[in-house]
């Protein structure tokens, strides 16, 4: 009988869900993954170029050659390294197919604690880069009427920053959603479509920017990661994130997964242990493709 190599088994399955069990899963796939290499396992080098712009020439003379560029580095130092382990005893699980039964055990360890925190960990750490870059979020209590208005002034303000408007991405709360389904502007809209067999409700894009909604305890301003993932009690709410993706880099520097079989130095049990080490970076020169609206700043 072939033995199942798991670790290549799980990284695959793996492969094929980020992308559509993170909320913010088309963040890992940003093109900056391929663009940029890590240095020493650890270390993101960015190259980061600076021109002059344009002079007048002229015919009858020449000027004396200068350099008219300047490069250099952005570093990006990953440092979020996370494990997971656990045992199995054989007696708990079909020993002729166990490796379905331990993907059914990572599959709920997945869905239930590894997703959401790579989730509250993309959010939380994307809001505190952007503020340390001096970045301020838009802060409002939103309502029907202004949502949209809202949604406006920041697509304004990225396009005024040369943000291109094709791949930008809409990240709202439930209650945003719900806001955006029951604004006036977005009614008016389907009533000239509700003639048709089915009334469909759900905004998936607004003005050609996807809309994605994310539950809201995903989408706070930090989290305690001490043992899985829990809001910090001084974490504000996040009702919007407008972004584009080539704002920031996701690398995964390294994934390891294993499960070993039962013998006397596992105590006869089955030991699975998985480890990776990754983390999310917003790339300075690009901080105007990234805008946050939060909730009103808290009094006192």
């Amino acid at each position: 009988m072939n033995q199942l190599n798991y670790a290549k088994v799980y990284s695959d399955a793996l492969a094929q869900a980020f992308p559509y069990a993170l909320n913010f899963g088309a963040l890992y796939a940003t093109p900056n993954n391929g663009r940029y290499r890590l240095k020493g396992g650890k270390t993101v080098e960015i190259p980061v170029i600076t021109t002059t712009g344009r002079v007048d020439a002229s015919r009858d003379s020449i000027s004396d050659p200068t350099r008219n560029y300047e490069n250099t580095w952005e570093s990006k130092v990953l440092s979020n390294q996370r494990r997971w382990s656990t045992l199995i005893h054989p007696q708990d699980i079909d020993q002729t197919d166990y490796a379905a039964t331990i993907g059914n055990i990572t599959s709920v360890f997945n869905t239930e604690h590894k997703f959401p925190e790579m989730d509250a960990y993309t959010i939380s750490k994307i809001y505190s880069d952007w503020t340390s870059l001096g970045k301020t979020p838009v802060r409002k209590d939103l309502t029907a009427d202004d949502v949209l208005s809202v949604f406006d002034d920041l697509m304004a303000e990225m396009s005024e920053n040369r943000v291109p408007l094709h791949g930008r991405i809409l990240y709202v709360t439930p209650a945003v959603m719900k806001l955006l389904k029951s604004s006036s502007a977005l009614s008016r809209s389907l009533d000239v479509r509700s003639d048709s067999a089915g009334l469909n409700r759900s905004v998936a894009t607004l003005d050609g920017v996807t809309v994605t909604e994310v539950p809201a305890s995903l989408m706070k301003t930090a989290y305690d990661f001490s043992d899985g993932w829990e809001a910090e009690p001084t974490a504000e709410q996040i009702h919007m994130l407008l972004i584009h993706p080539d704002s920031v880099i996701t690398p995964v520097s390294y994934e390891f997964a294993c499960l070993d079989e039962p013998s006397a130095t596992t105590g006869g049990k089955f030991v699975y242990y998985e480890e990776s080490f990754e983390d999310v970076f917003i790339l300075n020169q690009r901080a105007p493709g990234i805008a946050f609206v939060l909730e009103p700043e808290p009094l006192g």
